[in-house]
């Protein structure tokens, strides 16, 4: 037999294996993904709506603080203050544990997650003195600088249920 005459064609390898449709596994990793997307995004926007009274009284004690450099009334400050540091702190502790605390408890409780007494024994303590001092009250800047530090750490400082 001659070969030139045989009716032989050169070998055709198969297609390529395509990408679609996706195999069972890969539709199980995407909606694993997709679940996880929007777990992490409920996460994320609670995280979010927990700490905004935070957010919010970091704010509020950077525009007191300002407005004290204009005014210069440290009783003004301490009222000021006193009151936003209750707010916040009873927007993430029990109000049956802190509404009723004044004076030394306060400054205790105020204390209890910190890594040291900032308010019972530190700059922290003109927040139930301030208040209710005379208008005249004279305070040096460097006190008013650790008072407002001391509340800004209070603040940024999770409270521990």
């Amino acid at each position: 037999m001659n070969p030139t005459e045989l009716s032989l064609r050169d070998l055709h390898l198969p297609e390529p294996v395509g990408w679609w449709p996706l195999a069972p596994g890969w539709w199980l990793l995407a909606g694993l993904a997709l679940l996880g997307g929007v777990w992490l995004t409920i996460v994320y926007f609670r995280h979010r709506a927990f700490t905004a009274a935070r957010r919010h009284a970091l704010r509020k004690l950077e525009s007191y603080s300002s407005a004290y450099v204009g005014h210069g009334s440290a009783v003004e400050l301490g009222k000021q203050v006193s009151e936003l540091v209750r707010r916040t702190m009873l927007a993430y502790a029990p109000r049956a544990e802190v509404a009723g605390l004044t004076g030394e408890a306060w400054l205790e409780w105020l204390d209890r997650d910190l890594d040291r007494s900032h308010f019972a024994n530190g700059d922290g303590r003109a927040l139930i003195e301030w208040p209710y001092q005379g208008a005249d009250l004279t305070v040096d800047r460097s006190d008013v600088g650790a008072f407002v530090d001391a509340v800004r750490l209070r603040l940024q400082t999770p409270v521990r249920r």
